[in-house]
């Protein structure tokens, strides 16, 4: 009952979210690639082709478990196999860019890194509730007295 909307709002977010980091990530590279300068004695072309292919992969990888939320979605069936590992990878991440960006960014983008984290979670553990029922239909009772009227000894 939950699983669907929450899925729908994960992949959603995770969509948005590999988007913006790989923006981000482009942007800085043009930045390096522009000033020329170089960091501890690194050609600035290396940074900046770093920074870029580390933008995309980053953002490939929020995608694919964007991915993996909305086939959660699609299909209103929990994650399983690779599929769940990406989205508690997905967690952790979040979790530790959490901690990174409270000192660096901070609060609001704290909040938001752990707000992405309960929903993901939230997906993780939802379940449908409901019971998994034998396709062959109830079994027959074992503490059935026999024929007899007497219990058994």
């Amino acid at each position: 009952m939950v699983r669907r909307p929450v899925a729908w709002i994960v992949a959603v977010v995770l969509f948005a979210e590999a988007l913006a980091i790989a923006a981000l990530n482009w942007f800085l590279g043009v930045v390096v690639d522009r000033q020329d300068m170089s960091l501890a004695g690194l050609d600035p072309d290396v940074m900046a082709t770093s920074s870029k292919i580390g933008g995309v992969v980053f953002g490939l990888y929020f995608a694919l478990c964007g991915l993996v939320a909305l086939l959660v979605a699609l299909r209103d069936r929990p994650a399983a196999g690779l599929g769940r590992v990406l989205l508690i990878s997905a967690a952790v991440v979040h979790g530790l860019l959490g901690a990174f960006v409270w000192g660096v960014v901070g609060w609001p983008a704290f909040v938001f890194m752990v707000l992405v984290l309960g929903l993901i979670v939230l997906l993780l553990m939802t379940h449908d509730g409901r019971a998994a029922a034998d396709p062959a239909g109830p079994a027959e009772p074992t503490d059935v007295l026999p024929e007899g009227g007497a219990a058994p000894a």
